[in-house]
This record gives structure tokens, C-alpha cells and sequence, in this order.
């Protein structure tokens, strides 16, 4: 009786370490997450974690900026929602980028970008990393000093 109660726990606790059925929960771990390259920012990464941004729907999506690098000055035809997981974030608006005019937002900091509004953001001296959520569909359109998309 004792060995067989030792062998139901012992498979208990191998089933509670198993995943729910992903009909039930999608779960993504970190080290589990693919990091891309953006093509227009040499350096920065980003990670598709839900939904597909060029099409109508939510999405989420979390961005790295490794230090020194920020984007240009750029807007997004829709509103979205981002929360600072890691490191601070410096973020500017207007179509004059100027790193110097940037306000720092730690971890845990959340901010809404509001639809088609000009800013631009990044890291200065330490890794960020940002969750991204908004509807779709997204674009990231670039803008030259006078506002006027590039």
C-alpha cells in the first residue's frame, strides 16, 4: 500500500508539471520566444507572442532595444498599450528626434501610444525590453524632421 501511494504522488506531481491542453491556455515560455530582427533599426529585436499586427485583431508583441539604440521618429495608424518589463525606457515625441528631450520610464512603467501620433524611443545605457499590445492592423510609418512620412 505504502509503494503504491508513493507511485501516485510520484505521477501526480509529473502531471502537475504538465502543460494545460492549448485548447484551454497558450503558454509561451521566455526562453521559448523568437527574437527577430528589425531591418529598419540596426540592433533592435522583436517577438511575435499573439495575433498577426498587419491584420484586423489584437496582437502582442515585445520589443528589445540593446543599449544605445533607439528608433527614429515614427507613428502608428492605431492606438497601442506598452508596459516596461525591463530596464528604462526613454521615450520622445514630435518629429525632431532628440535624445536629450526624452523622458525615462522604469520597469513596471506603462504608457498608450495614441493613434498616428509621432514619437520615437529606446535604450540608452542598460538593455529595455517592452510588451506591446494594441489592435491591428499595424504599421510603423517613418517620418522626416517635418513630420511628412518617409
Amino acid at each position: 500500500m505504502k509503494r503504491l501511494l508513493v507511485l501516485a504522488l510520484a505521477a501526480a506531481s509529473l502531471l502537475a508539471g504538465a502543460d494545460p491542453d492549448a485548447t484551454v491556455m497558450v503558454i509561451i515560455r521566455e526562453a521559448d520566444i523568437h527574437w527577430t530582427e528589425n531591418p529598419a533599426v540596426p540592433g533592435l529585436r522583436s517577438a511575435l507572442l499573439y495575433g498577426n499586427p498587419p491584420k484586423p485583431g489584437p496582437y502582442i508583441l515585445r520589443v528589445r532595444f540593446p543599449p544605445g539604440v533607439m528608433s527614429p521618429p515614427h507613428f502608428h495608424p492605431e492606438q497601442r498599450q506598452i508596459v516596461v518589463l525591463k530596464g528604462t525606457w526613454w521615450v520622445g515625441a514630435g518629429p525632431k528626434w532628440d535624445r536629450d528631450a526624452t523622458t525615462p520610464l522604469p520597469a513596471g512603467s506603462f504608457v498608450v501610444h495614441h493613434a498616428n501620433q509621432i514619437h520615437y524611443d529606446g535604450a540608452k545605457d542598460e538593455e529595455v525590453i517592452v510588451q506591446i499590445s494594441g489592435n491591428g492592423t499595424n504599421a510603423t510609418t517613418l517620418v522626416d524632421e517635418t513630420g511628412k512620412p518617409k
